[in-house]
Parts: structure tokens; C-alpha cells; sequence
């Protein structure tokens, strides 16, 4: 099937990416990472979360993040409202100038994930939502309706499929501008893509769908283009590929890799395949380093430390072996 012309990516490392990390990052290194990132071509980016200090304080900094962050025109900046108490202190920033463009609603379609990540059922999840919702719409912020664990839960299992939709139908009988599809822990598959996006965009026509997808077992990238070739133009991914479950005091529900899937490795993939992104690849690959050097560790990225593909002659002198090497000292 044939991909589109051109997507729209959202750069998700300073939200979902940071939530997942140990190591607290000083505001000022935040908000120069964003600058760069925007300096980088995205038109749509994660800026942080709205989650109680406490419970995460990587985002303790959320009203300091949106009153620096720059504004470029064209940009929208996006944030995730976990609940009512989180929306009213994003509706005094909103009120004094310094909020955002869109926010995230999250529900799991598996009930059981929703418990352990939000500790709410589908129930109260729902009526906390839905109030929320209409007090964005009336300061004119748009929602992210985002369903969770739409391919798989690591706490339930495998998640019936009508959950899904009853959780989709939700957020757009609401007003959501888009909705998100979580593939939370990277449970999913391409053959599992096709079925359940091909089946939403049937049930739920003329519906833009965000693909987000993890690199848990290393598949976020081929989900990825499985969504696009269904027709998808909203894409999720992060430098690095980090992202998952908030660093809180909770039980890990998923064990081993859980990042997003790595901007650098599907811009550059994307590039190749002819799939206009916005982004500048070799800025996105250097964003990619620096994240390197603010979590002081190694990233999931692949492309890193292999570059862009190399499409033109270049000279190559292979390094001599060891005998060759003994032979000319001999000479």
C-alpha cells in the first residue's frame, strides 16, 4: 500500500521520553534540549505533564517548562493532563499566557492498566474526562483522546477489541481533535496493526488516528509503517527512544526496554522510503547525541552510531592486516 507523501511527528522525549527516566533534568537543560528540538523542524512536540510533583517530580517543573519554552508559529505544543486537580494548574497558565495548544487524555483500554496506571476505573475515568474535556474546549485548547494498551496489556493480556472502541468512541462522541493509539509496552505486531487501525478508521470515518508505538521488543519502527500504509499521517516517537512507565515507587508492569520508538531511526528511515517528515535528519541525529550526554548514558537509537544511509562513492582504504603491517617494517 502506498505511504504518504508527508507525515506529522511529534517529538515526545521532553514528556512521555523523561517521564521514564531516573534522573531528574535541571529545567535548563530542558528547555534548552526543546529549543533544539524546534530548531530541528518538528511542528508538533510533547513540552511535559501535568502529574502531581510528588508522584513524578521529573515534571515538578511543568509551569517553569511552558513560561521558557519558546513559540515558533505553526508549532503546537502539547501536554498530558492526568486528571482534574493537574487541569487546574494548567488553567491559571493557560489564563496568564503561558499554556499550551493541546492537551492528552489517556485511557487504557485494558481496565486493569488504567488501575495501576491512573488509579481510576473506565468509569471514572470517563466522567473526570468528559469535564475536563469541556473546560478545554472553552479556553479553546484542543484534546488528544489517547487509548491505551490498544494491542496488548501486560498486566490483562491480551485487551478485547471492543474495549478499544468503546474507549475511542468516548473521546470522539466528546470532541477530541485526534485520537491516539497507545501501544503502551510494545505488545503489537504488524499483522495486529492492520487488523485494529484498519477496523477503527472503518468504524470511525474521517477520525485523524496518532500511531505510537513502543520499541519494547523492538517492532515500533515496522508498526510504525504499517500504520502509515493504512493512511495514517500523525506519527509519536522519541530521541533515543525512551518513554514508558513513569519513574514513580511503583511496580515495574513491564520489564526489559520500554521506550518509544526513536525519532532518529524512523526520520531516517522515512527519508529513505521518500516520506517528507519536516525534519532536518542530520539536526535530529545531533539532538539525539546531546540527549546522550544529558542522561549520561547510551540511547536506544540505532542510527547514532550508524549515520545517515550513504548514497554517494567515497574512498575507503581498509587498514592494513597484522602481517601486512610486519612485512612493511621488515621491507
Amino acid at each position: 500500500m502506498p505511504l504518504p507523501d508527508s507525515i506529522i511527528l511529534c517529538e515526545c522525549w521532553a514528556r512521555d521520553g523523561l517521564q521514564s527516566m531516573s534522573k531528574l533534568v535541571p529545567t535548563e537543560q530542558k528547555l534548552e534540549m526543546l529549543e533544539n528540538i524546534l530548531a530541528s523542524g518538528v511542528k508538533k512536540l510533547e513540552v511535559t505533564s501535568f502529574s502531581h510533583p510528588k508522584l513524578l517530580p521529573q515534571v515538578a517543573d511543568a509551569e517553569d517548562v511552558l513560561r521558557g519554552i519558546s513559540r515558533p508559529e505553526g508549532v503546537s505544543l502539547v501536554v498530558l493532563m492526568p486528571n482534574g486537580k493537574g487541569f487546574e494548574r494548567f488553567e491559571v497558565c493557560q489564563k496568564e499566557g503561558y499554556g499550551a495548544d493541546e492537551i492528552i487524555l489517556m485511557t487504557s483500554a485494558s481496565e486493569a492498566h488504567n488501575l495501576a496506571n491512573f488509579r481510576m476505573t473506565h468509569s471514572q475515568a470517563k466522567r473526570a474526562h468528559a469535564e475536563i474535556m469541556e473546560r478545554a474546549h472553552a479556553l479553546g485548547v484542543k484534546v488528544i483522546g489517547c487509548a491505551g494498551t490498544v494491542y496488548g496489556c501486560p498486566i490483562a493480556g491480551d485487551v478485547d477489541f471492543a474495549d478499544v472502541v468503546d474507549i475511542v468512541r468516548f473521546y470522539v462522541d466528546h470532541g477530541a481533535a485526534t485520537l491516539m493509539l497507545g501501544d503502551t509496552t510494545g505488545a503489537a505486531n504488524p499483522v495486529l496493526v492492520r487488523e485494529r487501525i484498519g477496523a477503527l478508521r472503518e468504524l470511525f470515518d474521517g477520525v485523524e488516528f496518532i500511531a505510537h508505538f513502543h520499541e519494547t521488543r523492538g517492532t515500533g519502527v515496522v508498526n510504525t509503517f504499517a500504520a502509515l500504509e493504512l493512511g495514517l499521517r500523525y506519527v509519536d516517537a522519541s530521541l533515543g527512544a525512551i518513554g514508558g512507565q513513569p519513574a514513580t515507587s511503583k511496580n515495574r508492569y513491564q520489564h526489559g526496554f520500554t521506550g518509544n520508538v526513536g525519532t532518529e531511526d524512523l526520520v531516517c528511515m522515512l527519508e529513505e522510503c521518500g516520506v517528507d517528515t519536516g525534519l532536518n535528519l542530520d539536526k535530529v541525529i545531533e539532538n539525539g547525541r546531546l540527549a546522550e550526554e544529558i542522561l549520561d548514558q547510551r540511547l536506544r537509537s540505532n542510527v547514532i552510531g550508524a549515520g545517515r544511509v550513504n548514497h554517494m562513492p567515497r574512498a575507503y582504504a581498509p587498514e592494513p592486516s597484522a602481517s601486512q603491517k610486519e612485512e612493511t617494517v621488515r621491507a
